[in-house]
């Protein structure tokens, strides 16, 4: 059942991954990477499809006031990285399903980095996938 709520989270986190041409696809299976996109007011945006994680936003995470966006890029880059490394690795597996292109010098904006910081908090909520990137208060203790 998570499995399934999972690629729904990876496969709609960041869209444009879906929309992309697959001129090969054994090498986009290879290289499963999720990427940033534009809505349509020009702003960075990320879609997450599961119920979950809506629950997750309105009734566990902190309000995005209790973050500076600064602070959210600094986290979210070691977020990604260990991802990343995760992912590359082959750990985690039934977790961690495609990389993340983040690129820490591109000005996402708050929501898009307080949204980006919360799905790694929600992957620790919602499966117990401990980070070591993410703050003590956002981690779930088990």
């Amino acid at each position: 059942m998570y499995m399934k709520n999972l690629i729904l989270i990876i496969i709609t986190i960041l869209l444009p991954f879906s929309c992309m041409v697959q001129d090969n696809p054994k090498n986009n299976k290879e290289k499963s990477e999720m990427k940033p996109s534009k809505n349509d007011d020009g702003e960075w945006d990320l879609t997450v499809i599961d119920t979950q994680f809506d629950y997750f936003m309105s009734a566990v995470a902190k309000p995005i006031t209790q973050y500076s966006e600064s602070y959210l890029k600094t986290k979210n880059t070691l977020l990604v990285s260990e991802w990343n490394s995760y992912f590359f690795s082959g750990r985690y597996r039934n977790i961690i399903e495609s990389s993340i292109d983040y690129d820490p010098k591109e000005n996402y904006g708050i929501k898009f980095e307080y949204k980006l910081y919360q799905v790694f908090a929600y992957v620790n909520w919602r499966y117990g996938l401990r980070m070591n990137g993410l703050s003590g208060s956002d981690t779930t203790r088990y």
